[in-house]
């Protein structure tokens, strides 16, 4: 049984263990409904990796929440901007594993997470991930204006360092 940790900021942990993972994101096109989880691997890095894009959004600070699901259940897999599959879970973790890059994938698994099927919920480092999207560092950004990078640390700096429009 593979064992999959889902992000979570620490102010719900309590209630996730009392309840187990019950807030199942809703289908959006190609993209099913489920709760997202990223299979762990020997590679923290790896398997925490959406960790600083979801602190990015201002929910801080997060926790990882431990489960185990059957090998025969089927899940969603796929890189978060492209079409998902769908598989057993110990396919998608073998998939995952062997994959080339496996910087931005992630896996919906389409139920609720019982209570009694989580392992251990543990508090986490907080600087760990990517923001962006995979790779984004040392690129700069799509877009410089005011909107899209309002709010964000340093962007009244990096907007005058690209040379970006005022409006």
């Amino acid at each position: 049984m593979p064992i999959f940790v889902h992000l979570t900021p620490e102010s719900r942990v309590t209630l996730i263990r009392r309840n187990g993972i019950g807030r199942l994101r809703k289908a959006v096109g190609d993209r099913p409904g489920g709760i997202f989880a990223m299979p762990v691997t020997r590679n923290f890095y790896v398997s925490h990796q959406w960790l600083r894009e979801l602190k990015r959004r201002g929910q801080s600070p997060f926790a990882g929440v431990y489960f185990r699901i059957p090998d025969e259940e089927r899940v969603w897999v796929g890189h978060y901007g492209q079409v998902h599959h769908e598989m057993t879970a110990a396919e998608a973790s073998a998939e995952f594993s062997s994959s080339e890059n496996r910087e931005g994938w992630e896996v919906i698994i389409p139920r609720r997470i019982a209570s009694k099927e989580i392992q251990r919920v543990r508090k986490l480092p907080q600087v760990v991930g990517w923001r962006f999207f995979p790779g984004a560092k040392g690129k700069p950004p799509f877009c410089t204006c005011k909107y899209c990078t309002r709010g964000e640390y340093g962007a009244a700096r990096m907007r005058s360092r690209l040379g970006a429009p005022d409006t």
